[in-house]
């Protein structure tokens, strides 16, 4: 039991990193991902193609492949200008990454929403901004967050992904503290911290479920 103790008492500075990576890659890949989800919808077709490619190349490719691209690769195509720590290449990917993927079920959510809510908030004297700002994105934020919910979930376990950058997130100090022990059992502290984590993104989301449940 004292070693599982001292384990999670090490493991813990690497929850802190996962936090940080987590929370930061939410705070920024939503709101993004809500106003490119428009911006794809709106009258102007190049911005929408735009959108589309950039959606496309992000999906299609492995998250890790973009990560080891950030760090590496930009230095060398556009110059040591664009050299980046660590830390910042992850949150950079994690960032790009999923804003792309709820750039998408985000314009499913606004897609599903019925076309007959433009004409009556025209009706009201509201604007467009302003129709999309409390009438639509409302309710497809209210349809989607069970897809938000899933996705938060996988960012969780995601955020394992920069242990291969030398980023010391729960995954990397455990897989030390296996090397240096010769034990497996910091894996098993490892994955207590990841399923703690999943359970309190879940139970999170689920009050603001109840916040918007409000909207029909």
């Amino acid at each position: 039991m004292d070693y599982y103790l001292s384990t999670a008492k090490t493991l813990l500075e690497g929850v802190k990193v996962t936090i940080t990576i987590f929370s930061l890659t939410l705070v920024l890949s939503l709101p993004l991902g809500l106003i490119l989800a428009f911006a794809k919808k709106s009258k102007f077709k190049v911005i929408s193609k735009i959108i589309g490619i950039y959606t496309w190349i992000v999906r299609g490719t492995p998250l890790l492949l973009q990560l080891f691209f950030v760090l590496y690769g930009l230095p060398i195509i556009f110059g040591s200008s664009y050299t980046f720590s660590r830390m910042e290449s992850a949150i950079l990917t994690f960032v790009i990454n999923y804003t792309a993927y709820f750039v998408e079920i985000f314009r499913g959510g606004i897609e599903s929403v019925s076309e007959g809510q433009y004409p009556a908030g025209k009706v009201l004297g509201l604007s467009s901004f302003q129709i999309k700002r409390y009438i639509i994105a409302p309710q497809a934020i209210k349809k989607v967050l069970p897809t938000i919910t899933n996705e938060a979930i996988t960012l969780i376990k995601d955020t394992s992904l920069v242990a291969s950058i030398a980023i010391y997130d729960i995954l990397k100090y455990a897989k030390d503290a296996v090397g240096h022990d010769v034990r497996f059992e910091p894996y098993i502290v490892a994955a207590i911290f990841y399923l703690f984590l999943s359970y309190i993104v879940v139970k999170i989301f689920e009050k603001i479920e109840k916040k918007y449940a409000f909207y029909a």
